[in-house]
């Protein structure tokens, strides 16, 4: 069995790699500190799998090191031995893909014998901690032996034995199975490795078809990941597997991997160059004729392998312009209904056969068929909300391509009449907090026909102002903008009070302008002083929107914490009929680290989402952020909680807490003003915080401020009042008032200040 020792020294030597079907590092700091711990402890960590053969024949990640003959790749207890190569050597090894701060800057406490990563308010003057990666480097105890000497010399042999047995893990066995024989080839093992890592990080159908193609043309993935890396540069951002469809398209005609089987290495070369040509070109007629120019709002991802397949066939081209204006008709019809959310590859394999007896009008007719022999767009198609939503793209797609014309200037939204420094931004025609003012739900205010596309300047100055008002001076300004972007000319439908009715006539016009561009790319009418869209630079999510802020606040904690980042504004679609089945504000298709658990959902919008079917199709849903934040940190259990910055604040802090009768009088006012808070916002704000509630209960009122000024972000109840205009009504707005400031740290002070002034609250 080799030791810890023997293995660091095979990997650096290059005699232990990767093979290149593993997926890259995905473990996080618990997993890392967990696995140290029960190291130290003397507990089971599991054994290793490793496939001894000639790295030559094989696709490997990291450096043969120039050695000859057969080498040893890691086929299970990679995440394992990546921790302890990083830990003890304090750096990745060659083989590494991932994160390297997960496994950097451990400490150990030699009084407590417990592990943490550092934090420089409770560590840097303790000489208790000692960090780990140094122990092992030097190997030499003088300096802290001369420490523990001078500190706490009672448990000076103590605390050196405990350092000892951290050094002697070097020399702890590991066991290790071997896979050997020459029968054995890539097929076989990855088998092996997927029935052996079946609770961990499985392979996809891509990844095993990948891992084939790799074994006889080494450089595949990485080709395919430069040619990644560029589309993201441009803007749209796609996967490997994805990739590997419309090469599998390209060279085989068909949807299933597997068909890849029999393509040698350079056939599939071949292929895969010439389908990353065919996306390059449909991406540029998607940007340049329908103003489809990043990734937002970039339709029918699974649409671009059947476009492939048809350019291969077509001899690499489109016929002419008609031939492009059908295929762009086909491409957003097959957007619109969910073509490719469902069944993915049936879908593919039935247009792949399609497309190869009738070409794009056999594709059509197909689509049409499927969809009951309709391809109309209606009013009630655009009921949608949020940016997930399928119609969301449309709208992009018709102020582009209509010249919708901007409020402030009345100028065409076009690259060359706004200028290089101009970008777009989303705008609420109605603002926000009006309409929660005024009791509508969530859903009805993100109304995809609430929204319109403006410069980002235009956006700051019409700000929060009522549409009756605005509206009315724009047309005066600038007459027929508000037609370019298809707002009711009747000023009855511009009240608040009349808005259910505004966005009924507007989904109208909507739909009215959608179907009247879309029969012009079916028709395929050639127009001669046809101009290409140039693309626009789109400004971020609007950073003074608390729900904005609020998600992406915890999408950062979450990755800090080792979570793999999620896509947000996702639409969710039924893998058996391809019905929407939500749009998440956040998802984790593969678990919360990459492949292993269950997809987690996040989804605020609960009136618009089928949570029973979710459920039912395994996955974790959340609806709201406190309770997703609650969940990783319970699972996370062991993470220290957030340092304050000094000493003296963390001492004000739990001087705070503590027992004072010279401030009971003011502590109790607090308390009845935190429940007084709940029963404003429900009567007031019409906003029912039932979790603000249940913590008033559980820890009373000054330790849940407490907890809600030391959260990484503003909660559900901050940002619920912020869309009522109620940040009156805040946690963070009673804790500024003046009487109760001692009753905080400064610290939480600032937090709150900052929270508040960021949202337009002046304290």
């Amino acid at each position: 069995m080799p030791t810890l020792s023997a293995l660091l020294y095979q990997i650096d030597s290059g005699s232990v790699l990767l093979p290149e079907f593993q997926r890259g590092y995905v473990w996080n700091r618990d997993q890392v500190r967990e696995l140290m711990q029960s190291l130290y402890r003397g507990h089971p960590v599991g054994g290793l799998l490793m496939w001894e053969t000639d790295a030559e024949g094989v696709s490997v990640r990291g450096d043969p090191g120039g050695q000859q003959g057969n080498h040893l790749l890691l086929l299970d207890g990679q995440q394992r031995i990546t921790s302890l190569y990083g830990v003890v050597r304090g750096k990745a090894p060659a083989f590494f893909e991932g994160d390297p701060s997960v496994f950097t800057n451990l400490y150990f406490n030699v009084a407590e014998e417990k592990f943490e990563f550092y934090a420089p308010s409770r560590m840097a003057d303790d000489y208790r901690w000692v960090d780990v990666t140094k122990l092992f480097l030097e190997k030499n105890f003088g300096d802290y032996v001369k420490t523990f000497s001078q500190y706490d010399p009672e448990n000076l042999n103590a605390y050196v034995d405990r350092l000892n047995r951290l050094q002697n893990l070097m020399e702890r066995e590991f066991h290790a199975e071997k896979i050997i024989g020459d029968d054995k080839n890539v097929d076989t093992v990855v088998d092996i490795f997927n029935r052996v890592n079946s609770g961990g990080t499985k392979l996809s159908k891509g990844d095993l078809a990948l891992a084939k193609i790799c074994s006889q043309w080494s450089d595949a993935r990485g080709e395919m990941r430069e040619k990644l890396r560029e589309w993201q540069e441009a803007g749209f951002d796609f996967t490997l597997d994805w990739l590997l469809r419309n090469a599998n398209a390209v060279a085989t005609g068909r949807a299933l991997f597997t068909a890849l089987d029999n393509v040698s290495a350079g056939d599939f070369r071949d292929a895969l160059y010439r389908s990353t040509g065919y996306i390059g070109r449909f991406l540029d007629l998607v940007s340049g004729r329908l103003g489809l120019d990043h990734d937002r709002v970039l339709m029918a991802r699974y649409a671009f392998p059947v476009v492939s397949r048809l350019l291969e066939l077509n001899g690499g081209r489109f016929d002419d312009r008609s031939h492009q204006d059908r295929v762009l008709y086909w491409y957003v019809h097959a957007a619109l209904w969910g073509r490719f959310a469902g069944s993915t590859e049936t879908f593919l394999q039935k247009d792949y056969e399609t497309v190869e007896r009738s070409g794009i009008d056999g594709l059509i007719t197909s689509l049409e068929r499927w969809r009951g022999g309709n391809l109309d767009v209606h009013a009630h198609d655009f009921e949608g909300s949020t940016k997930g939503s399928r119609f969301y793209p449309l709208l992009y797609m018709l102020t582009r391509v209509n010249q919708a014309c901007d409020f402030g200037s009345g100028m065409p939204l076009r690259a060359d009449m706004l200028g290089r420094n101009s970008s777009l931004q989303v705008h609420h025609l109605f603002p926000k907090s009006l309409l929660y003012q005024a009791g509508y739900e969530r859903s009805q205010v993100n109304a995809i026909a609430n929204f319109c596309f403006l410069t980002q300047d235009t956006n700051l100055v019409v700000g929060n102002r009522p549409p009756e008002e605005y509206f009315a001076e724009v047309e005066e300004k600038h007459p027929g903008v508000l037609a370019s972007q298809w707002i009711p000319n009747d000023p009855e439908l511009w009240k608040i009070e009349r808005y259910p009715d505004f966005l009924q006539a507007r989904r109208e016009l909507l739909a009215e302008a959608a179907q009247s561009f879309l029969t012009e790319l079916r028709t395929g009418e050639e127009t001669a002083d046809r101009e290409e869209l140039q693309p626009l630079s789109i400004a971020g999510d609007d950073d003074m929107d608390a729900r904005v802020a609020q998600v992406n606040g915890l999408i950062s904690e979450l990755v800090e914490l080792g979570c793999a980042p999620p896509s947000t504004d996702t639409e969710i679609a039924d893998p058996r009929t391809g019905r929407a089945l939500a749009v998440a504000e956040a998802f984790w298709p593969e678990g919360l680290q990459t492949g292993q658990g269950s997809p987690v959902v996040l989804e605020l919008d609960t009136a618009d989402a089928d949570l029973p079917r979710l459920e039912e199709l395994g996955y974790e849903v959340f609806t709201s952020v406190d309770a997703l934040r609650g969940y990783v940190r319970r699972r996370n259990r062991n993470e220290p909680e957030p340092e304050p910055d000094s000493d003296a604040d963390s001492a004000a802090t739990e001087q705070s807490r503590e027992p004072d009768p010279v401030r009971e009088p003011l502590v109790a006012e607090f308390e009845q003003r935190m429940r007084s808070l709940y029963e404003r916002g429900r009567k007031e704000a019409h906003y029912t915080a039932t979790y603000f509630l249940s913590m008033l209960a559980e820890h009373g009122g000054l330790s849940t401020a407490h907890k809600l000024l030391a959260g990484g972000g503003v909660s559900d109840g901050f940002a619920a009042l912020w869309e009522r205009g109620r940040l009156d009504l805040t946690v963070e707005a009673l804790a500024t008032e003046p009487r109760f400031a001692e009753l905080f740290s400064t610290d939480e002070l600032r937090t709150a200040e900052h929270r508040l002034s960021q949202f337009g609250y002046a304290t």
